[in-house]
């Protein structure tokens, strides 16, 4: 089976604010987003806006118990639920399928200090370092990294109890959750699923990882395809999440279809010069994309490969309107691919784009591509 899979809401949280309007706004606007380049400095990021967490987490226990990252997700997943007109329809929730992509949660900041601290004068810092993780974390503190425990959250939080799963690890993660929810509801294996993922990109933690990688951009923000040379990301709070169904699951609930998700294709190239062109080329002819009037990239502003990108989308769409999404809410990682499609089936359903190529090509591993039309 093939069947049509189209997207009945949309939860978006981001430094932009919540909900399509002011996402859409901004894209059109081409303004930079707001950025705080003095917490962190020189690294800025996108914060998160201010949130009346009660609208969608209604307990305050919830909450409380909830870290950043999934607090964010379980908010943009209930204005998805709430868009699509299955917020209250407890018997469509029950039989409601869950992907999430998102990466782990905070760690105990401490402990990390004091361990790394030690390991500068550790004369067998191999040996320093296994001992202290084994002795200085709490286990509790794996349990609340995993990245599970978001749609736990979902599922606990607004009652989405049928079957889940969760991808993580860097760009492709969003990728890969996008096209395993849309291949389940084609082939006729569920008729609606709920799938995004959210970033928390205010912590010192994630700041230090890239920054020890060389991935981060640094002092005041650029546009993502106009940082050069001297590239790199800048990490945004945001979360986005997409409620995809079967066509005609949709038309029987009376839910309006915004979009139709009609593929996405991934890859993972050994990335050397010019792969990213040929897996974008290769890729582009998979999903069946022609000519699309808009091209909502994911591209994370790191040389070469965001130049590289740049190339060989204009190659094969000369005529698109290119943004990236890291202009709108900077880089979300496993969210930057389902804050894409997202964008991308608000631009449809308002009847401003006929077809939309929605890419991802992640920091180090990992690339893919994604055709919305009009459903």
């Amino acid at each position: 089976m093939n069947r049509p899979v189209v997207v009945t809401g949309l939860g978006l949280v981001s430094c932009v604010g919540e909900g399509v309007e002011p996402h859409l706004a901004a894209l059109d606007s081409g303004a930079a987003p707001r950025t705080d380049t003095e917490t962190f400095a020189p690294y800025p990021v996108h914060p998160a806006p201010a949130i009346a967490w009660d609208g969608q987490i209604p307990k305050r226990s919830d909450q409380r118990q909830m870290e950043a990252w999934q607090r964010l997700g379980v908010y943009a997943a209930g204005l998805a639920l709430d868009a699509a007109g299955a917020k209250d329809d407890a018997e469509l929730k029950q039989a409601l399928h869950l992907v999430v992509a998102a990466g782990g949660g905070e760690r105990d900041y401490a402990a990390d200090g004091a361990i790394l601290t030690g390991l500068r004068d550790a004369p067998d810092p191999g040996a320093y370092l296994n001992e202290r993780l084994q002795n200085d974390l709490r286990p509790t503190l794996f349990l609340a990294q995993l990245s599970n425990l978001l749609a736990g959250n979902i599922a606990i939080v607004h009652g989405v109890t049928a079957a889940s799963r969760t991808f993580m690890g860097e760009e492709a993660a969003g990728v890969d959750a996008l096209r395993i929810a849309q291949a389940r509801v084609a082939s006729g294996q569920i008729d609606a699923i709920l799938v995004g993922g959210s970033y928390s990109a205010e912590r010192p933690d994630v700041l230090v990882i890239h920054a020890m990688g060389g991935f981060l951009a640094r002092d005041a923000y650029r546009p993502v395809f106009a940082r050069g040379d001297s590239g790199g990301f800048i990490l945004g709070s945001c979360a986005a999440f997409l409620m995809l169904e079967s066509e005609a699951h949709a038309a029987a609930r009376g839910a309006r279809a915004l979009a139709r998700i009609d593929a996405v294709a991934s890859d993972r190239t050994r990335r050397a010069p010019g792969s990213v062109a040929a897996s974008l080329e290769n890729l582009w002819r998979q999903t069946g994309l022609s000519a699309p009037d808009h091209i909502l990239s994911g591209a994370t502003g790191g040389a070469p490969i965001t130049g590289e990108e740049r190339d060989a989308l204009t190659r094969l769409a000369p005529d698109a309107r290119l943004r990236a999404v890291g202009d709108v809410v900077g880089h979300g990682l496993e969210v930057a691919a389902p804050f894409g499609a997202a964008l991308a089936a608000a631009l449809v359903a308002e009847g401003r784009a006929r077809e939309v190529a929605v890419t991802a090509v992640g920091h180090r591993r990992g690339e893919g591509v994604l055709r919305i039309a009009p459903a």
